[in-house]
């Protein structure tokens, strides 16, 4: 279900830029950021890119393309 939000003039100009740049529309940037925020606040001690990597891990398995970590 989409609805309508007011966000500011300058989230939205920052995520024009970041939109071009990650090859995402304006929308799938402020999702993407989103996404990140929500996980970032349900785990505080992961970084950034631990989150990346999780979120492209789900998608990959998702997706069927399944890689055994091996460790060490």
């Amino acid at each position: 279900m989409a609805i309508a939000i007011k966000i500011s003039d300058a989230l939205i100009s920052d995520a024009r830029v970041y939109s071009k740049v990650n090859n995402r529309s304006l929308t799938g940037q402020i999702e993407f950021w989103a996404k990140i925020g929500k996980c970032s606040e349900e785990n505080p001690d992961l970084t950034y890119n631990q989150i990346k990597e999780i979120l492209l891990g789900l998608v990959e398995l998702h997706s069927g393309q399944k890689i055994e970590y091996k460790f060490g």
